[in-house]
């Protein structure tokens, strides 16, 4: 079943069942960014092009390439660029991660965006579906490999950002480091500030000298159970 959500700023998204959806973790991602106002961004595993579009939105000079592997998702994302009036910004290319290196050349983005599957083939973890399990668990693709890809795309003094999973923030940062991305910036979300984290928020510079910012915890709820009003500003950005 498909539909269509409207984001902000006269933006939409159209989204299929059968495919894993825009969620707070692409949201959140979007808002912690900071690409070059006029930059290229790379999203690796851009899914239906959510976080392109959201990039789109908030950079109105940014240009955005998608690269997906499955071809029915793919054809989705281009289907949202189209819709959203952005086929010169948002570029989705149908490909692996594997295989940047014989469609890119090197150094050639200033920004990169990740937001990988989070579980490991082996967990426990399973979601519905195949295409759903390939955005969730790394059947397809490791977030090493994506780290990888991303070191490879990204020019020599520009920044990746990733969301993933807190318990595995370790096997992101030593990813990293082994190829010369320098984590720079941290965020914690928690859905309380009582709650553990449920996802983190880490951007890193490509051949930077370490020195990471842990920034304050993003929460998504306050003491009286609602939204804190960050949270709305980030999510909903018709409130602002």
């Amino acid at each position: 079943m498909r539909r269509t959500d409207k984001l902000w700023d006269g933006f939409s998204l159209i989204q299929d069942d059968r495919f894993f959806k825009l969620g707070q973790d692409s949201v959140l991602l979007s808002a912690f960014a900071a690409p070059p106002a006029r930059g290229n961004v790379m999203d690796l595993g851009c899914g239906n092009g959510a976080l392109g579009v959201l990039l789109c939105a908030r950079y109105p000079q940014l240009s955005v390439t998608g690269m997906e592997i499955q071809p029915e998702v793919a054809a989705l994302a281009r289907e949202n660029a189209a819709q959203n009036g952005l086929d010169k910004r948002l570029h989705i290319v149908n490909a692996d991660w594997n295989d940047c290196r014989t469609l890119f050349s090197g150094g050639l983005f200033d920004y990169i965006v990740c937001n990988p599957p989070y579980f490991a083939k082996s967990s426990g973890f399973s979601a519905a579906g195949a295409n759903r399990q390939k955005a969730r668990q790394d059947t397809a693709g490791t977030a090493e490999h994506a780290v990888r890809a991303a070191a490879y795309l990204v020019k020599y003094g520009g920044r990746v950002a990733f969301v993933y999973r807190p318990e595995r923030l370790c096997e992101l940062i030593a990813a990293m480091q082994a190829v010369q991305l320098e984590p720079k910036r941290l965020r914690m979300i928690h859905q309380t500030a009582r709650a553990v984290p449920s996802a983190v928020l880490i951007e890193a510079r490509r051949g930077s000298a370490s020195g990471l910012q842990i920034l304050p915890p993003l929460l998504v709820c306050g003491e009286d159970g609602q939204q804190t009003a960050e949270y709305r500003a980030i999510y909903h950005r018709e409130e602002n």
